[in-house]
């Protein structure tokens, strides 16, 4: 997509409409914010096929001097469809309020929010303004659910839904009053739609092809070698104060460590932590003997035919991770901080304890910092320093995870 140009899809009353949005770009020291739309219509088309069509054959429109446009015009069809991050249902409020307060609900309704204020600023849509304006929530959801932990958090969240049930309509309503489809030429339609329809053929095709045994298959096995055989990885975790490895699979998307109870058994070399599988006593009641091909695994070990190699996409370097996080996202190793992430994750899940799935979610303040750094977009207002309270939640759950840890 072009630069600070994204299509979004919006769910109003009338149905889903998809439009562009150019959230903000500077021209002449002045900043501005934009839709595609003409006077006082916001354009809006049933399917990205149409809006492909209207901004190839356009030529009068409110984004026509965004100094990206020229783009625009070029991009497929496919290009023009929104993602998932940019497919916002207004009419769906309700509904979303109405579930359990989570970081997830809170997520959601903030991207909702933003763009209806955009919407509303860019339209003059006094009503939809006022509206968000008669909760402070409203203006918290950014701050995740932070704003709405304690007694005075769940009165805030009140509030909201309270607003939501009995004025969302006048939401929906101004909104969906300055929606407006243009006519398209009927063969730009027409060849819009063969590039959806051929990429979406060409991407059964690949599935297809990843789905059939072939040649290549018959090769992939033979270099998959013994861990890699029987699904289980040594892997490698190094922490300010020392080195430890251990063993994880997964059953289905389930994380399953070398342990039991919620405790990792961590082994400060691969030898002892080959000669442990070894014991008989000391492996009895590990998680990971659900494993069907666990018994391979101690064969291998007792036979003293086991080598302990460790894959560069399974060593986790924690150490000096939070000092890069508190000096700000362009100091941070993205790919050492997209392992410490899944690390966290697996053990925490791996243990039942959601701290770290909530904390990591983007939606609070850590998160957001770690999201940004792992999935960078332009679109984005950046997390700004200070950052101590993001790296104290960081810390927290690094302590975590080593307290996790039965060294042998």
């Amino acid at each position: 997509m072009a630069q600070d140009i994204v299509p979004i899809e919006l769910g109003l009353p009338q149905g889903d409409v998809v439009t562009l949005w150019a959230p903000h770009w500077r021209e002449d020291g002045e900043e501005w914010e934009a839709f595609l739309g003409y006077g006082d219509d916001l354009y809006g088309f049933p399917d990205p096929a149409r809006l492909a069509a209207f901004v190839r054959t356009a030529r009068e429109h409110d984004l026509d001097d965004h100094p990206a446009w020229h783009v625009v015009p070029a991009l497929s069809a496919v290009e023009l469809s929104p993602d998932e991050d940019h497919q916002f249902d207004l009419v769906g409020v309700p509904e979303l309020v109405a579930e359990p307060l989570d970081t997830w609900t809170v997520a959601e309704l903030a991207d909702i929010v933003e763009i209806a204020r955009s919407l509303a600023e860019v339209c003059e849509l006094d009503a939809v303004t006022e509206v968000l304006d008669a909760a402070d929530g409203f203006s918290l959801l950014n701050q995740g659910m932070l704003a709405f932990n304690g007694r005075d958090g769940q009165k805030r969240w009140n509030e909201v839904c309270k607003v939501v049930v009995e004025r969302w309509d006048e939401v929906l309503d101004a909104i969906d009053a300055v929606v407006s489809t243009p006519e398209v030429p009927a063969d730009a339609v027409a060849t819009a739609e063969t590039e959806l329809a051929e990429a979406l053929e060409t991407d059964a095709d690949e599935e297809t092809a990843a789905a059939t045994p072939s040649d290549v298959d018959e090769i992939e096995e033979v270099e998959l070698g013994f861990w890699g055989e029987i699904g289980i990885d040594p892997i490698h975790i190094i922490t300010s104060d020392a080195e430890y490895y251990t063993l994880r699979c997964y059953l289905g998307d389930d994380p399953v460590f070398l342990g039991h109870d919620g405790k990792i058994d961590v082994f400060g070399s691969p030898r002892a932590l080959a000669r442990f599988l070894t014991d008989d006593e000391a492996v009895e009641d590990t998680d990971m003997a659900r494993v069907a091909t666990w018994q391979q695994l101690r064969d291998a070990a007792t036979g003293g035919e086991l080598d302990v190699q460790v894959e560069s996409d399974n060593t986790y370097v924690l150490n000096g991770l939070d000092t890069d996080l508190l000096a700000g996202p362009s100091e941070v190793d993205p790919t050492q901080l997209d392992l410490a992430e899944e690390l966290l994750l697996d053990a925490a899940a791996w243990a039942g304890d959601d701290t770290a799935d909530k904390a990591l979610q983007s939606s609070e303040r850590l998160g957001w910092l770690v999201s940004f750094v792992l999935r960078p977009n332009p679109n984005r207002m950046p997390p700004s320093a200070p950052f101590d309270d993001e790296v104290e939640v960081w810390r927290k759950l690094v302590a975590d995870l080593e307290a996790r840890f039965r060294t042998h």
